[in-house]
């Protein structure tokens, strides 16, 4: 997991041949008109997809994994605060690993919280179990879907 401002997304392009593709296209996004639904940049490989999303309780959280995908998330309109918890550490499967979505949730506690601000981002890799959506109220935000491999 990394939690940054997006003014330091420049220090994390080799990570993944696709980051600089998927930050580029971040941060030339207008935020104020930014539209509800999905992008598809190369193909599949990247989906970024805007939504509008309820806020939950930390108890309604599910922790979720992905096999195929990292998941940048990026609060818009307001914080929004994650579980996290190692894939390695999680037990409690629910429904097992969905396939075709590329997820799995876990009724696990999360180990730790951290809150990410408007300007700021999170990745989660496929190691991370993350809990998102932890708040009040609705919020805007992307999702960015980048392909592993």
């Amino acid at each position: 997991m990394i939690i940054d401002n997006l003014s330091n997304s420049k220090q994390y392009l080799s990570l993944h041949p696709r980051f600089e593709e998927v930050f580029s296209y971040i941060n030339s996004l207008n935020w104020n008109n930014l539209p509800i639904g999905v992008t598809e940049l190369d193909g599949q490989q990247i989906k970024v997809i805007a939504s509008e999303s309820d806020m939950k309780s930390q108890d309604e959280a599910k922790l979720e994994v992905h096999q195929k995908f990292i998941d940048i998330q990026i609060p818009v309109t307001k914080s929004e605060t994650f579980g996290w918890r190692s894939l390695d550490t999680l037990k409690k499967s629910i429904g097992g690993y969905d396939e075709e979505r590329d997820i799995e949730f876990f009724d696990d506690e999360p180990t730790t919280y951290i809150t990410v601000q408007p300007g700021e981002f999170a990745i989660f890799f496929p190691g991370d179990g993350h809990a998102p959506l932890v708040g009040n109220g609705i919020i805007k935000k992307i999702i960015v879907k980048v392909a592993v491999s």
